[in-house]
């Protein structure tokens, strides 16, 4: 079997993991080793924050409808059940971006959540 020289092959795989650790600090993002480490670490941290990324969205959702349902006198829980009493079918994401853009239109559907609780 013939002989097989690897020296293009890992330096093309070298090559690519010093290109993708670029912007990490000191040696990082010069030595391979650590470079690879760095680089495996932070793709970790990258699924992770994916995830939860997620998770603060909705928290800073729900914080912005509960902010605006209590300026119309509804604390955010009763609102929720309100809107599912009335068949309301808005997202939170959606009902923050009423609650932030369109005042109007979130005392609207405030509006519609009350009179869903007064009539159950």
């Amino acid at each position: 079997m013939a002989r097989v020289k690897r020296g293009v092959t890992a330096h093309k795989r070298h090559k690519k993991v010093l290109e993708q650790v670029k912007g990490h600090y000191s040696t990082n993002n010069r030595l391979y080793k650590r470079a690879h480490e760095s680089l495996m670490r932070s793709l970790v941290y990258a699924y992770r924050d994916r995830r939860n990324r997620k998770r603060d969205m909705r928290r800073l959702w729900i914080i912005r409808i509960n902010a605006a349902s209590r300026l119309n006198g509804l604390p955010y829980s009763k609102l929720v059940n309100g809107l599912t009493l009335a068949g309301v079918a808005v997202d939170r994401k959606m009902l923050a971006d009423l609650a932030v853009r369109d005042a109007a239109g979130f005392t609207a559907v405030v509006a519609t959540a009350k009179q869903a609780l007064a009539a159950r």
